[in-house]
């Protein structure tokens, strides 16, 4: 019989497909520079600002200062936020959905800043039915820092030990399995199935 009572989900590229580049394939053609826009100016780092709580406008400005020149395609980020979430993975999210029907305990953990998250959580039905979801940004702290793991137990009354975590991210299972969480790192449904099986969930 399975250990696991609670099963916690990352969003991005778990459920939903995420992906800045779409919007500036058009507006940023040439794929060298757009490549280095979105390594060195719009990337990861700056995007966790926004996870952790800062609001766009700040986010922008700060960008800005540093990079003066990039100003108007820094400000296309947020304009083009939606057209980054091209649609739900149909598989991944038919097995929370599945896991939810049967009455496993789901809830969500995510780095998303608090109003972006707001508009996908209206576009994505899944997002609506776990029995709760840890924003970041509305607690100012991200994965991979220990906290937000923390929180996220304590809030859904979550027992550690039997509990377990998928995230697209190693480091954030690195840290999900330091915090005393079962955790696998997403890479496609088929993969997710099959954790799910060795840790005594199987599928019907």
């Amino acid at each position: 019989m399975s250990g696991i009572k609670h099963i916690v989900f990352d969003l991005g590229n778990v459920l939903v497909r995420w992906d800045p580049e779409i919007p500036y394939r058009r507006l940023i053609p040439d794929a060298a520079a757009r490549r280095r826009f979105l390594d060195e100016v719009c990337n990861s780092a700056w995007l966790a600002k926004t996870d952790a709580g800062a609001t766009w406008a700040e986010a922008e400005a700060e960008l800005i200062v540093a990079h003066p020149a990039d100003a108007a395609m820094i400000r296309e980020f947020r304009r083009h936020h939606a057209e980054m979430l091209p649609g739900p993975i149909e598989e991944s999210t038919a097995i929370a959905n599945r896991l939810i029907d049967a009455g496993y305990d789901v809830t969500a953990l995510t780095n998303w800043a608090a109003d972006t998250f707001l508009e996908a959580e209206q576009r994505f039905p899944v997002f609506r039915r776990f029995r709760g979801v840890t924003v970041s940004a509305r607690i100012g702290t991200v994965k991979p820092d220990a906290a937000i793991f923390r929180h996220h137990a304590e809030t859904f009354g979550l027992q550690p030990a039997a509990t377990l975590f998928f995230d697209d991210s190693p480091r954030n299972v690195a840290a999900a399995r330091a915090a005393g969480w079962n955790a696998e790192v997403f890479v496609d449904p088929d993969g997710l199935r099959r954790d799910l099986a060795r840790h005594g969930i199987p599928l019907k």
